[in-house]
């Protein structure tokens, strides 16, 4: 059991974990920028430290300062919420370093699965169906308008390292791909300090489907069932509907197929979501 945690988050997330850590008996620590200094999360926690100014690459996005807050305070493990720091498997492995539980997956696996570019190659290397697009991160405008003449418009250029509907824009047209490239990248280093985005088909109408997984890392998964999650505003989700209306029985025992094959074959730990498109 850890003594003290540090929530490298701010805002709902960071609100609920300071709340669990309650219930266990567990100390918290919260990190907030300037901005956030009368935030609820840094009031709430047992302790609060301040990380940087404003914007998310100079507090919550920098590393250096958010491990000096650990150690300062004591905490035995971080826990990074979702978004920021999550998905950095430099993270991770730093937290490591310094003798900080790291509360999520292995720095291999965010490797595999957290950078989503990465997470395309290796779920299609495993069986699991993956939209057409890039095979990696776009070199530049030129790589991105020779792919999306390849796969054909629309399409849509996603943050590798995103999550939250931060970097994506919708690409009608080849004049629509030369205005968007530079702004999604521009957002995507902004929101998760990379600028690397990838491209793959667009779907107008689909349904997102996540595929709830429990993992201990010791090759024994559980499929949790999946969420449907395609009421959304500015491609972030409003509504969890648990089972989806969607998918079917056959659909379903697919998904938890793939979902506890593609987990196996990293090696994944903790709690996750495989996160899906459904077309009909």
């Amino acid at each position: 059991m850890f003594s003290k945690i540090l929530i490298a988050n701010r805002g709902e997330v960071a609100v609920r974990v300071i709340r669990a850590c309650r219930e266990m008996g567990i100390g918290s620590v919260a990190v907030y920028s300037t901005a956030d200094q009368d935030a609820v999360h840094a009031r709430m926690a047992d302790e609060s430290v301040c990380v940087g100014p404003p914007a998310s690459q100079d507090s919550y996005l920098y590393i250096p300062n958010i491990i000096s807050a650990a150690e300062i305070t004591g905490a035995d493990a971080i826990h990074p919420g979702y978004g920021f720091l999550s998905e950095s498997a430099n993270f991770a492995e730093i937290c490591r370093e310094c003798n900080i539980t790291f509360i999520g997956p292995s720095p291999a696996t965010i490797e595999a699965m957290g950078n989503k570019s990465q997470a395309r190659k290796t779920a299609a290397a495993h069986g699991f169906p993956v939209l057409e697009g890039s095979n990696g991160p776009l070199r530049d405008l030129a790589d991105a308008q020779r792919i999306a003449e390849r796969v054909g418009y629309p399409v849509i250029l996603k943050a590798v390292n995103g999550g939250g509907g931060k970097g994506m824009r919708i690409v009608l047209t080849a004049a629509d791909l030369e205005r968007f490239f530079a702004t999604a990248q521009m957002e995507a280093k902004s929101a998760f300090g990379d600028p690397a985005v990838y491209l793959e088909r667009y779907l107008g109408r689909p349904r997102h489907i996540e595929a709830q997984v429990l993992a201990d890392g010791e090759g024994n998964v559980s499929f949790l069932g999946e969420r449907d999650c395609s009421i959304q505003r500015r491609h972030q989700k409003l509504i969890e509907e648990s089972p989806s209306p969607a998918v079917g029985e056959r659909d379903r025992k697919n998904l938890c197929a793939w979902s506890v094959k593609l987990c196996e074959a990293v090696g994944y730990r903790s709690a996750g979501t495989i996160e899906c498109l459904r077309d009909d």
